[in-house]
């Protein structure tokens, strides 16, 4: 029995035409800055997102950090999210490391922050206070792509209050196929902007951080700190170029996949679920609590892994199909039964 595991889309393993660009990838050492495989990269991802330089880390995690450190000192403050990655989920390294403080904010349904609440959490010119250096959004937040001209609102309050502008864009690409925007357009309002390789892409590793050169530049250094300089990343940075290049577009499936289990599990009783708010490759259903870790263990019998939760998410990738989709459905009819 195949299995179908819709835990992530970092699941993916790369197939024979991206592992052959990988071994036979040009390399150097990238410390020494002469990896050309790397230099391709970087450039690539700076022009596809309309940024001066692009700096390949190890990880989105690794991004985000190197750019929390590059906008903000010590005891300085950057407002972002109560649910969003660089808040919640990347290990509080930018006070672990950086000295730095963050202010959440929950965020609306629709994946933004309220403006006024932001520019009301801006901390005032007083010593009291830590001193309030950037404001960070995502997109895609939870699959949900932030709304056409939020982006621009949020560009005008940074502006007028003195902030710099970070956008965690690990699954940009994914609002970009949805929006039918562009890569530059929709990171255009942001100072420093975020992408994975390896989430919606379908790499096996890395991100990029792209923005002006000199930004880029203090990044490097930072990213020396951070122990990610890596030497002949050539290897990795080849499947980045291949995954860019062959599949971006084809992240319409996956969106469409993931209306399809949407619309399927809507009609099985037990299963909470709005096909209409699905956007992009993630799916939230809301699951009888009493049921959960039998419904988990009745999935997992069947080879359909899932990530524990509830509402329980469900991610489409480049690794499943509709078919898969169709046994998920049966599957979970069949748990819930």
């Amino acid at each position: 029995m195949s299995v179908i595991d819709l835990r992530s889309d970092t699941v993916t393993r790369p197939g024979p035409a991206m592992r052959r660009v990988m071994a036979e990838a040009e390399v150097g050492d990238d410390v020494f800055r002469d990896d050309p495989t790397v230099d391709r990269l970087e450039a690539m991802v700076a022009e596809m997102l309309g940024k001066e330089g692009a700096l390949f880390v190890a990880s989105g995690t690794q991004s985000n950090l190197c750019a929390l450190l590059t906008h903000c000192g010590r005891a300085d403050e950057y407002i972002v999210g109560q649910q969003a990655h660089t808040y919640l989920y990347e290990g509080g390294g930018g006070a672990a490391l950086g000295g730095i403080q963050p202010q959440p904010i929950n965020l609306e349904e629709d994946g933004t922050l309220d403006l006024e609440k932001v520019e009301g959490l801006i901390k005032p010119d007083d010593y009291h206070y830590a001193r309030t250096r950037l404001l960070c959004l995502e997109n895609t937040t939870n699959g949900r792509v932030l709304p056409a001209g939020y982006p621009e609102e949020a560009r005008a309050l940074v502006d007028r209050r003195g902030l710099s502008l970070h956008l965690d864009g690990a699954r940009l690409f994914n609002a970009a196929v949805k929006s039918g925007r562009s890569g530059a357009e929709l990171a255009a309002p942001f100072d420093s902007v975020s992408i994975c390789l390896s989430k919606g892409l379908g790499g096996p590793v890395g991100s990029v951080l792209a923005g002006k050169a000199g930004f880029i530049k203090a990044a490097r250094r930072w990213r020396k700190v951070l122990g990610g300089g890596m030497r002949q990343a050539g290897l990795l940075a080849a499947a980045g170029i291949y995954v860019l290049e062959n599949h971006i577009e084809r992240l319409a499936e996956d969106h469409a996949h993931a209306l399809r289990l949407a619309e399927g599990l809507a009609a099985i009783g037990g299963c909470e679920v709005d096909p209409g708010a699905v956007q992009t490759n993630m799916v939230y259903v809301g699951l009888p609590a009493d049921r959960l870790d039998a419904l988990i263990e009745h999935l997992a019998g069947q080879g359909i892994l899932v990530y524990k939760g509830n509402p329980m998410r469900f991610v489409t990738h480049l690794d499943i199909s509709s078919e898969d989709i169709d046994r998920t459905v049966a599957a979970m009819g069949a748990g819930l039964e």
